[in-house]
């Protein structure tokens, strides 16, 4: 994050799915007790199904790309320069095996998306070193859960402890002994103690022994080894703890310490370094002369800046003034590895200094993104550099002058996001950690996907929450930092600042970073804005009017404790990037009763207006939530005016708990649904459905969960989503789509999430069956890059998936369906665990196994006029899965058993296009041949997308003419085939006849003869192989004809040409003689010649059958 502004869902694996019967409460909070924490215990469960249930269930990721996101630590193979590994602070770890070509995500499983550090072993680079949980004190930062060690090159991990260190500065392992590893700890932001301070282990993490403790607000930033002599070391202390109202970043445990023993004792460094407390200081050593370190410290009373030593530490040099922008954020550098006195400091503009540190300069960022993390040198060209930044990963190979960017690590972070009403396709819009406001399609018509050219900017800085018209998407409203709110014109790409101002003589207005804005449900001009006070306007912005006097506690932050006592004003960077407390954090007005306001506060009340804002009511106590706790969301109820949800943030505090709270009597009581969810996950965000009153969302610290019974069971859902911070959660109605806010993986889509609704306990107990079926749009995907997916933009090109084009059928089945071999092995398991005897199945039974075809499952979709269209088959295991029909008929071409995957320049082999219309799926089983419906069939309609500029004028007559044309292709093809088996045939029969003396010689000539007529026929199909061999011109063959219509309108919605009619009727003139000529050539002449061939008793060929005489 930097101060500076610049404007510019699959395999869902749940862990246990709880159902509720039908008639679940739906105006009552979840029944039950009060347990520690305020959850409320809940009723035995009525129901546990197993996580494969969801399994074919999937979010799917959609970047973007545009931008990335923020890079805390690098780590080069130190002999394969080929591979990276990249941490990123809040998007989990990522390697490249091609300089950046492509990379891969490598730690999506584990126990945290947040990444401080990562190391990899000298003597072994197969073992890699994270330490979990952002090495920064910025106020958006993820905590961690330890250390992870894997010995795989990061195919598999393992925890390998100081679970409670939550944030790791840097790991070190020693030069010549992989075994001894040291971890700098800084311990948590957020609370005292945990596992705090400089770790070693000698035993490659399995045990681990503290070597240097200050206090319980005090840990180790960054752990450096002396080159020559791995027993010196040099450990940087940071006192630091971090509230919702301030932040004090440094204090006298802060500071620099030696040991020439390997830690066994240190020496707190003091001389010529300040004497007043310090912030985090940053160490370096000088590869060229490890002499001379190098520090950058962040000291009270203005006493920080550049210093040098060049005994080892033992005195040090104040060099200049020069320090990071905003300490706690930076106050990292990096010591040139071939030129003594130049060092980099990595800051909000990277700066460099070629004179040990008495001066610094900006390093070129012409074109690149700021606020910089990482950075590594390359060892043999100092002139190579990589840099991780808050914009993503960027390459320099002339030190600094131009920078290339990664333009293909999805990790940029959202704080707020929210979808529009556009058509076909809606838009998703979120304000990003210094990345922008960015909006882009949720998934387009083309047939790469969404890429990054898809994206679009609508305001700098760090953005928050955006709003768009309901009635007019191109009406967007976004935000940056601390309230500043403009509305944005899509159309011209106009920006007007549109943020409320006090009246002259009224205090100024407290905006937190992340300011609550809503569009009124109940009319689209009208907005309600929140800093201190709540403001309306009801003109899009052009005028507003405040609502609400101060609505917080109007606590002084200044005279609140933090480490124990009150700091001085001159602490280091005292209430430096933090948001000014005592301001509105949260707003909600409920659909169903206009002028029915809630708003929430920083220090913890929530206060309800039923007039619009004339009067307000303040709640400011709720059970088992701390004081003053941090209102996350507030999320009045589409289904009932009484009910409202809240979620609140205790995370700041060190409390790490979820808590959800409901109301039935407008915020009046509250009674907590937290129910099962995870102890260790701040809910950030919920979600009421639309439609089911009883299914709600949660976004967590750790992933989404949705209860489906009022909040006593939570289920996580898993799908195609990795281990991530959800900050936001929004529904698109419309398309019944969860759209899902990450803070460091972008954007990611439960598309139709509809099936949840239908999740009820006379459903899941069935043998299984179809959910109802969504409307499906039909087209013909574009290719504006050409070519499929990438084309041939090379495998750096960015694009994420759209949804599976077709229509969506989505099932279930409660057991899967196996084979004879199958359950006999189930049976076999379990007498082999309850210790008997397993004996051998008799010959007939295991023949019944060999014989038997493998169960199917299948789905046959229909015509409104009962006419089948297309059978499909699915996965058949236990769960919920999904297929795609793809709007056509079973293609034309003759039956392949092995058909060749379509290349590159080649598309499948696809029947014509289905008309727009109603349609039918039944779902099926087929076991040992036997077939057996399965649920109720489901009726959906198939709409055209409507964005042809001439589109079919009889939509009955195309089908029509797609009908016969397809006909045509299928004898055409079929008589092509027919040709070649005849012509195959022949070329035996002539090899048969030479290999039989005794054959009269009339034989061969025959099978010649033929052999031209056969030929002949092959040109009038195809055209004449003598000319166009030798590149002359001849005329459109018959298949040329045919193939050239097929092509066109198999990928077309438009109605055929004149052209094309024609050449359909003269396929048709053309093709009826040279069948009747083939039918002759292969029944009468091609017979004849095989029955003279068994006579001669010439070898066995294709197409005869031997005669035999015993």
């Amino acid at each position: 994050m930097s101060s500076l502004i610049r404007t510019a869902v699959c395999v869902l694996a749940l862990a246990v799915l709880h159902v509720a019967a039908e008639g679940a409460p739906t105006s009552k909070a979840a029944e039950g007790g009060k347990s520690k924490g305020g959850k409320s215990t809940a009723p035995e469960k009525p129901m546990e199904l197993k996580p494969e249930t969801w399994s074919g269930l999937a979010f799917r990721g959609i970047g973007p790309a545009l931008t990335s996101g923020r890079i805390g630590d690098l780590a080069i193979h130190p002999s394969d320069l080929n591979t990276w590994y990249v941490a990123a602070c809040s998007g989990n770890l990522w390697k490249t095996s091609n300089r950046g070509t492509t990379w891969a995500p490598i730690f999506d499983k584990e126990g945290s998306y947040s990444i401080g550090c990562v190391t990899i072993d000298p003597n072994d680079p197969l073992v890699v070193w994270v330490g979990s949980g952002e090495n920064n004190s910025q106020r958006s930062v993820g905590y961690g859960d330890g250390v992870y060690r894997s010995t795989d090159g990061g195919v598999s991990w393992k925890n390998v402890g100081l679970k409670s260190s939550e944030h790791i500065g840097r790991i070190v392992v020693h030069p010549s002994d992989s075994r001894t590893v040291y971890v700098a700890a800084q311990g948590p932001l957020w609370s005292a103690g945990g596992d705090r301070g400089l770790y070693r282990t000698t035993d490659s993490g399995e045990t681990w022994e503290r070597i240097l403790e200050v206090d319980a607000w005090t840990g180790v930033n960054e752990v450096h080894l002396d080159p020559r002599n791995p027993k010196v070391m040099y450990a940087s202390t940071y006192q630091r703890h971090r509230r919702v109202w301030t932040l004090v970043n440094g204090g006298p445990g802060s500071g620099i310490h030696k040991s020439t023993d390997a830690g066994k004792s240190w020496t707190k460094l003091t001389t010529g370094l300040p004497a007043t407390d310090m912030g985090r200081p940053g160490l370096a050593i000088s590869p060229v002369d490890p002499d001379v370190v190098y520090a950058i410290i962040d000291a009270a009373q203005g006493k920080g800046g550049f210093f040098r030593s060049r005994n080892a530490g033992a005195s040090w040099e104040k060099m200049g003034d020069y320090g990071a922008t905003s300490p706690q954020y930076y106050n990292e550098i990096v010591a040139d590895p071939q030129v003594r006195d130049r060092v980099y400091s990595l800051d909000t503009w990277m700066q460099v200094s070629e004179d040990g540190g008495k001066t610094f300069r900006r390093l070129g960022e012409e074109s690149k993104h700021v606020d910089n993390h990482a950075m590594w040198i390359d060892p043999a060209d100092n002139e190579h550099l990589l840099v991780g930044c808050d914009g993503g990963l960027y390459e320099s190979y002339d030190r600094g002058k131009i920078w290339s960017y990664f333009s293909n690590l999805p990790i940029t972070q959202f704080y707020k996001i929210c979808v529009d009403e556009a058509e076909p396709f809606y838009n998703i819009y979120g304000g990003t950690q210094d990345n922008n406001t960015q909006g882009g399609p949720s998934r387009t018509n083309t047939v790469h996907g969404i890429r990054s050219s898809d994206w679009f900017i609508t305001v700098g800085g760090d953005g928050f929450q955006p709003r768009v018209d309901p009635t007019d998407p191109n009406i967007v409203y976004s935000q940056w930092q601390h309230g500043q709110l403009v509305r944005f014109d899509r159309r011209n790409g106009e920006a007007l600042d549109i943020q409320p101002q006090p009246e002259p003589g009224e205090p100024g207005l407290r905006w937190n970073w992340d300011s609550p804005l809503i569009i009124s449900p109940h009319s689209h001009t009208r907005l309600y804005f929140a800093a201190n006070r709540l403001y309306r306007t009801d003109d899009r912005g052009d005028t507003w009017r405040p609502v609400s006097p101060d609505l917080t506690r109007q606590i002084d932050r200044n005279r609140l404790e933090i480490m124990g006592r009150v700091w001085s004003v001159d602490a280091p960077s005292k209430n430096a990037s933090t948001s000014f407390y005592g301001n509105l954090v949260a707003l909600s007005e409920s659909p169903k009763r206009e002028g029915l306001l809630y708003v929430g506060s920083d220090d913890g009340l929530v206060q309800v207006s039923e007039d619009a804002g004339s009067h307000w009511r303040r709640a400011e106590r709720f059970p088992g939530v701390p004081e003053i706790t941090y209102v996350s969301r507030l999320e009045a109820s589409q289904h009932d005016e009484n009910v409202v949800y809240a979620a609140f943030d205790a995370h700041k505090i060190g409390d790490f708990k979820p808590y959800v709270l409901r109301s039935d009597d407008r915020g009046r009581s509250w009674t907590s649904i937290a129910g099962d969810l995870p102890e260790r996950g701040t809910v950030y965000a919920l979600a009421e459905d639309h439609v089911d009153r009883n299914l709600l969302f949660a976004g967590t610290e750790f992933g989404v969960f949705f209860t489906r019974d009022g909040g006593r069971h939570w289920v996580q859902l898993k799908g195609g989503i990795p281990t991530i911070c959800v900050r936001d959660l929004a529904i698109q109605k419309r398309e019944n789509d969860l759209v899902v806010g990450t803070f460091g993986r972008g954007y990611y889509v439960l598309d139709d999430y509809s099936p949840l609704r239908h999740a009820t306990l006379p459903y899941l107990t069935s043998a299984g069956g179809l959910t109802p079926v969504k409307r499906a749009l039909m087209y013909v995907p574009s290719s504006p890059n050409g070519g499929d997916g990438k084309a041939e933009m090379g495998e750096n090109f960015f694009v994420a998936p759209n949804p599976p084009f077709g229509a969506i059928f989505t099932y279930r089945l409660r057991d899967e369906l196996k084979s004879r071999r199958d359950r006999r092995r189930a049976d076999e398991k379990k007498l082999a665990e309850a210790g008997k005897s397993i004996y051998y199945p008799s010959w007939d039974s295991l023949g019944a196994e060999d014989r038997e075809e493998a169960p199917s499952l299948i789905l046959t979709v229909g015509d409104s006029e009962g006419r089948v269209v297309r059978r499909l088959s699915g996965p058949t295991a236990e769960g919920f899965h999904r297929v795609a029909w793809d709007f056509t008929y079973p293609a034309a071409t003759p039956t392949d058993l092995n058909p060749t995957p379509p290349g590159r320049y080649s598309a499948p082999t696809l029947g014509p296009p289905a008309a727009p219309g109603e349609y039918t799926v039944a779902l099926s089983t087929r076991i040992e041949g036997v077939e057996t419906p399965l649920g109720p069939p489901q009726k959906f309609t198939c709409a055209p997308l409507g964005a042809a500029t001439l589109p079919a004028t009889n939509a009955a007559e195309l089908l029509q003419f797609r009908r016969r044309t397809a006909e045509a292709q299928r004898a055409v093809r079929g008589a092509l085939r027919s040709l070649a088996e005849a012509e195959s045939r022949v070329s035996h029969l002539k090899k048969a006849i030479d290999d039989t003396p005794a054959a009269p010689p009339t034989l061969a000539r025959d099978a010649r003869a033929l052999e031209a007529r056969l030929r002949e026929l092959r040109t009038r199909f195809n055209g004449d192989e003598v000319r166009r061999s030798r590149n002359e011109p001849d005329a459109p063959s018959l298949v040329e004809r045919l193939d050239a219509v097929v092509y066109s309108q198999w990928s077309s919605t438009a109605s055929p040409t004149a052209t094309q009619r024609r050449a359909v009727e003269i396929v048709a003139q053309e093709f009826a003689p040279l069948l009747e000529t083939l039918r002759g050539l292969v029944r009468n002449d091609l017979s004849k010649l095989e029955n003279a061939a068994e006579q001669a008793r010439a070898p066995w060929t294709p197409g005869r059958l031997p005669e035999w005489k015993p």
